[in-house]
């Protein structure tokens, strides 16, 4: 409910004007009814006058029926007199026709009332109803005789009804004049009060709306009243009070948002530059240092740890600090998860220390005895998962605010995820090592194992030759001990050529020509490689594997095949597809696994495929050489 419909009933403005408009109504209906009263009184009273006139008339004009007219006539004319005088006694309000209502006159009625009763009347009938002559001009001279005294309390009542209507033609014309003032005086108060109790409050409002728009601020309106004027004056104050107070302390609230915005610029700039360190390809201790030297000089920090959590013996190890002298280092660079607060941390989660002096001081606390005052202590996570804990230590009193906080938690997120991508990246890195020593150990079972072991059995024959002098078995076994070291040699080569291999710019048509030409300089094969489509090029790590395929095949070609012709097809449309043809002796599948280890080649260009997760076939029929074929469909492809 608004301050205007909460006031008192006596004191709203629409009261007011509605109290007055009905008392000025009133009073005017009650001038108006008075005048209306008056003027159908003096009606009354004309009509009465007319009346009482007509009454003389007809006491001459019985006076002449009766001397000269039958008697049929006079009682007709002595029926109207005294209905008239009977009219005029009880009043007719149709006509309307009434005496005022004055003592005088009502005495003077009765008396003319009385006289013709009395003497009128009676000498009236008489000579109407007399037979003799003489007693007829009697009575008709008594009537003559008592008429002029008669006719003249007629005038007398009629004269009393004039003065009495010339009195209230006065007061009607009083009235009049009377109503037409009040009519005036009515209107000039009522104008007064339109004047005084809403258009001045009006144009006070506008002049203080006007200065207001000319900021002047300082303007107030007089409370005059305690109408809806005055709650609208009030509430107008109100709200001059309010913007002037908003304008004072605007300069103020500009300056606080535009430090907060500083501040929010700041946490962004400083969480975009920490992020984008902690993207780079560094190592863990980079990594860690890196990350505390930034949130030390964006917290204002005088030392601060990186600590990583060991899950195996639940250890936490001091991995880079600053600021911090060695002894602590020394002390503290392995503590438990319970220990002090950089390892309850990391179980309990974030703590803040305002004041060591406020601590237990029954514990040992080696940051205040560091002369540190106040330590920030934030978990470091990855995956939801706890690896560690970050540290900042103050000399002084430092506050943490809730913005601070939050921006130290979303790094300490940023910085775990970090780690743990290293550690990922390393593991990758162990296992592609493991594969590719895997790949090695297969090609040097599948070479040089096996060439070794040939050279073995014939030094074996050859001191057997020696100790039984048999020169002939010794001048045999000889060559063939060269065309082992020779092959071993040459094995040793190609697999020292593959491992050193790199793809130069992401070139692998070039790369693979390289790989032709040297297989044709090194056998004297011929070989020929085509190109087919334009596809987008292949992740370096796919190319780099297709590569080790082509040289493991011509590698296979050049140890078992015999072949005089090499064909190497590439397309390389939506999918990528490697086919290596032969036109050597062949072979069947069946006498291939039955070797077993002879041909490791094919089982290490199987692996190979494995991982590039394509098709791989093989297709061999003795004395009509070999296809080899390679198929990556699209949806396998790397982007490069």
């Amino acid at each position: 409910m608004d301050a205007a419909s909460s006031l008192p009933i006596g004191k709203r403005l629409t009261f007011r004007i509605l109290l007055t408009t009905l008392i000025g109504l009133a009073l005017t209906l009650m001038a108006i009814g008075y005048t209306l009263l008056l003027s159908w009184q003096l009606e009354g009273g004309a009509a009465a006058i007319n009346e009482a006139g007509s009454l003389r008339v007809r006491s001459y004009r019985l006076a002449m029926v009766l001397e000269h007219v039958s008697s049929t006539t006079a009682q007709d004319e002595l029926d109207q007199f005294n209905s008239t005088l009977s009219d005029l006694q009880l009043g007719d309000p149709k006509r309307p026709l009434f005496l005022p209502a004055t003592a005088g006159i009502r005495a003077q009625m009765q008396l003319v009332q009385q006289d013709w009763k009395t003497r009128m009347q009676v000498f009236a009938i008489q000579a109407q109803n007399e037979l003799d002559v003489t007693s007829r001009q009697q009575a008709l001279k008594n009537y003559s005789d008592a008429l002029p005294s008669f006719v003249e309390s007629i005038n007398k009542l009629v004269s009393l009804v004039e003065v009495e209507l010339s009195e209230k033609t006065t007061w009607l014309r009083l009235c009049q004049t009377i109503l037409i003032f009040m009519s005036l005086a009515a209107s000039i108060a009522l104008l007064y009060l339109l004047y005084l109790w809403i258009v001045g409050p009006v144009t006070r409002m506008q002049a203080g709306i006007a200065r207001m728009r000319k900021d002047d601020l300082s303007v107030r309106l007089p409370i005059e009243t305690e109408d809806e004027f005055g709650v609208l004056a009030q509430a107008f104050n109100q709200m001059a009070d309010r913007v002037q107070t908003v304008h004072r302390t605007l300069e103020v609230r500009v300056l606080q948002k535009t430090a907060k915005l500083q501040e929010q610029n700041q946490e962004i700039s400083t969480l975009y530059e920490v992020a984008a360190f902690l993207a780079g390809p560094h190592a863990i201790e980079e990594l860690c240092r890196g990350f505390l030297h930034r949130i030390m000089q964006r917290i204002k920090a005088e030392g601060g740890t990186v600590r990583i959590l060991d899950n195996h013996s639940d250890n936490l190890h001091i991995t880079v600090h600053e600021g911090i002298s060695e002894k602590m280092v020394e002390e503290e660079h392995c503590i438990k998860t319970a220990d002090c607060l950089c390892g309850a941390a990391v179980s309990q989660g974030i703590i803040l220390v305002r004041d060591f002096r406020q601590m237990d001081t029954q514990k040992r606390y080696r940051c205040a005895e560091e002369g540190f005052f106040s330590i920030a202590v934030f978990q470091i996570l990855a995956r939801e998962q706890v690896i560690g804990s970050f540290s900042l230590h103050f000399t002084h009193e430092r506050v943490i605010s809730s913005e601070e906080r939050r921006l130290l938690e979303t790094l300490g997120k940023n910085l775990g995820v970090a780690i743990e991508n290293q550690r990922l990246i390393a593991k990758e890195k162990e296992f592609a090592v493991s594969q590719e020593r895997n790949l090695l150990a297969q090609g040097l079972h599948d070479s040089i194992a096996q060439g070794l072991n040939f050279l073995n059995l014939q030094v074996q024959m050859l001191e057997d030759s020696l100790s039984r002098n048999n020169l002939q078995e010794v001048s045999d076994i000889a060559p063939l001990l060269r065309a082992g070291v020779e092959e071993s040699y040459e094995d040793v080569r190609e697999l020292l050529l593959n491992f050193r291999t790199r793809l130069q710019d992401s070139n692998l048509e070039s790369e693979m020509r390289n790989v032709l030409s040297k297989f044709q300089r090194q056998t004297g094969v011929h070989a020929v490689i085509e190109f087919i489509g334009s596809g987008a090029p292949l992740a370096p790590e796919q190319q780099l594997q297709v590569l080790f395929i082509l040289q493991e095949a011509l590698s296979n070609v050049r140890k078992h095949a015999q072949a005089s012709e090499v064909k190497v097809r590439v397309e390389n449309e939506r999918d990528f597809k490697l086919i290596i043809t032969d036109d050597g002796q062949g072979f069947t599948m069946e006498s291939a696994e039955q070797k077993g280890d002879a041909h490791v080649g094919l089982h290490i260009m199987r692996e190979r495929a494995v991982r590039l997760s394509a098709q791989f076939e093989i297709l061999s029929i003795p004395g009509q050489g070999s296809t080899i074929s390679l198929h990556l469909l699209r949806q396998e492809r790397l982007v490069a």
